[in-house]
């Protein structure tokens, strides 16, 4: 589930593009950065199916960067998430009868490649501010849950629909998106990006397939509830459509961020 084909494709007519002129440029000094960054994180997937810049949750991150010239960068990153949704506040009559909800966390562990479209300053250019691409790779840690009366459970170990083996809470993710950068003070620069994720799992939300044989069960008493299949009307049938039957979700990270630049006297005796 990502956003769709057309755009990515003119993303990477933009990347080449930029690849293309960028070896026409002088190379600049390669150089360090680190940088921080927060803001809000998103979630596409079963319980959320078409709003793709839909924020349920902050998010916040830092990195450590290798510029390796004014248009190409590799950096470490780290990013933590949180996101949630509720068919209960859905626009879809069907979605708030099915009455699925959680919340999880998202800890990203990513090495992840920039390219600046301009002849960016702080690695040896002459332009101040540059929009950039970036695309990766990296693990992400995710453990959906629900609370009921106070207590929360942990629905990657309740087999909700029926898993056998359950499923992996530490997947392979592929982020990608585009960003804006602005050096406005000596080596301080200031940034904003926009990123989506593609991890492959679609139990972000612990929703996937069918509604199971055995339903799971959570809490006492008149408080019980069928966590397999929380609808008023208990609609899941054995087998029948749980979730979109599409095979990943997707989550996103909307940041602002500030970032140090270390630059050696050579950067700026071009």
């Amino acid at each position: 589930m990502t956003p769709n084909k057309p755009l990515l494709l003119i993303l990477f007519l933009i990347f080449s593009g930029g690849l293309v002129r960028a070896q026409r440029e002088p190379i600049g000094e390669p150089s360090w950065e680190v940088g921080l960054m927060a803001g809000g994180a998103g979630y596409i997937g079963d319980l959320n199916q078409n709003n793709y810049l839909k924020i349920s949750g902050l998010s916040a991150g830092a990195y450590v960067k290798r510029n390796f010239n004014q248009y190409l960068g590799l950096r470490v990153n780290y990013t933590y998430g949180q996101v949630k949704a509720d068919d209960a506040n859905s626009d879809n009559e069907q979605f708030r009868e099915r009455n699925l909800r959680f919340k999880t966390s998202l800890n990203e562990f990513s090495g992840i490649v920039d390219f600046n479209f301009f002849n960016f300053n702080l690695g040896g250019g002459t332009r101040q501010f540059t929009p950039y691409l970036f695309a990766g790779a990296g693990l992400v840690i995710f453990k959906p849950t629900v609370k009921i009366d106070g207590d929360r459970y942990r629905l990657d170990r309740l087999a909700t629909e029926g898993q056998e083996n359950g499923y992996k809470h530490v997947v392979l993710t592929i982020p990608y998106g585009l960003g804006l950068r602005y050096n406005y003070k000596d080596t301080w620069s200031v940034f904003t990006e926009l990123g989506y994720r593609t991890p492959s799992t679609d139990y972000i939300d612990d929703v996937s397939g069918r509604y199971p044989a055995n339903p799971v069960y959570a809490g006492n008493g008149q408080n019980r509830v069928n966590l397999s299949d929380p609808s008023v009307n208990q609609i899941g049938q054995p087998n029948t459509q749980r979730g979109d039957f599409r095979k990943r979700d997707t989550y996103l990270f909307v940041s602002v961020g500030i970032s140090f630049t270390f630059v050696s006297s050579k950067c700026y005796s071009f």
